[in-house]
């Protein structure tokens, strides 16, 4: 795969620089050309196919999904050489050329591949890499939020007044005290979230393995179920931001509780989680449960 990816990226350096200027590449030329950047890319596809699906779907998704943007960088780079002028090097077919580049070069970041009789990329390490992003975002999301909370009772306070508008004196724009009763539990949740994808990450580096199909299908759930964890805390965390509607940060929180359960329940029943490790799944399940019971207490009049 890395092969293939330096290849493509070495022709779409020479289909830029023969587009570049005068004299006019001659026809045989770019025929050559052509077929060079076809053979290129369909040799990574290739490469991408031959990857058994038993290997992993997490990590058939990581491989996929850096294969269709060199295939589709390489394929914005020759419609802006056929769109522009014949004779002067764009400013699009710059961007574009480094574009196929940086989508080659992230071949530098997927999972590296083990010495076997036959080289495959390891499931284990594609979903540890999926996960520490899931992280990234749930960290990102828990700070946003943090900030907010600390700036005091109005989160808008960065933002510039309008001019016509004048000064910003709605309610709407300011947390009440009740608001930040709810919010200090929803705060519960997202710290729960945030320990339990770096748990998670930790057993998957030091227990997870990708050996046999039981094991890399379980892998593989982890990595579905976490994939929901960002998306439930971010819809959290945008619903409250005032004003809130009390009804609908229950409702998030509730679908961010389940997700959380649901992905320690498959985290506990897995092969990455021997017995010395069950103390901390189900401290962050009785810690999810703590917060919503609480969250479902501050809103039970909203229902």
């Amino acid at each position: 795969l890395g092969q293939t990816f330096k290849v493509t990226s070495q022709e779409a350096t020479k289909l830029s620089v023969a587009f570049s200027g005068s004299p006019l590449t001659s026809a045989e030329d770019c025929q050559k050309l052509s077929e060079d950047v076809q053979n290129a890319v369909l040799a990574v596809a290739t490469v991408y196919y031959w990857l058994p699906k038993s290997q992993g779907t997490t990590l058939r998704k990581m491989i996929r999904d850096a294969t269709t943007e060199v295939v589709e960088g390489m394929i914005q780079l020759t419609e802006t050489i056929l769109n522009a002028p014949l004779e002067s090097l764009s400013q699009e077919q710059l961007i574009s050329t480094g574009g196929v580049w940086e989508a080659c070069e992230q071949v530098s970041s997927l999972p590296r591949v083990q010495i076997c009789p036959f080289a495959f990329a390891d499931n284990q390490a594609a979903v540890a890499s999926a996960l520490a992003a899931c992280l990234g975002v749930a960290k990102d999301a828990l700070e946003e939020m943090e900030h907010a909370l600390a700036e005091g009772q109005d989160p808008y306070s960065d933002i510039m007044e309008d001019e016509e508008l004048g000064f910003r004196g709605n309610r709407d724009t300011y947390w009440s005290e009740a608001d930040r009763k709810l919010l200090s539990s929803c705060m519960g949740l997202m710290k729960a979230s945030k320990a339990c994808l770096k748990k998670i990450l930790g057993v998957v580096k030091t227990y997870g393995k990708a050996d046999s199909p039981e094991q890399i299908a379980q892998l593989d759930d982890l990595a579905d179920i976490a994939n929901e964890i960002s998306p439930s805390v971010d819809e959290l965390a945008l619903s409250m931001y005032p004003p809130v509607n009390q009804l609908a940060v229950r409702l998030n929180a509730a679908k961010l509780a389940s997700v959380l359960k649901k992905v320690l329940e498959i985290t506990k029943t897995s092969h990455v989680c021997p017995p010395s490790e069950e103390g901390w799944v189900q401290f962050l399940t009785d810690a999810v449960d703590h917060n919503m019971n609480k969250i479902k207490n501050f809103t039970q009049g909203q229902l």
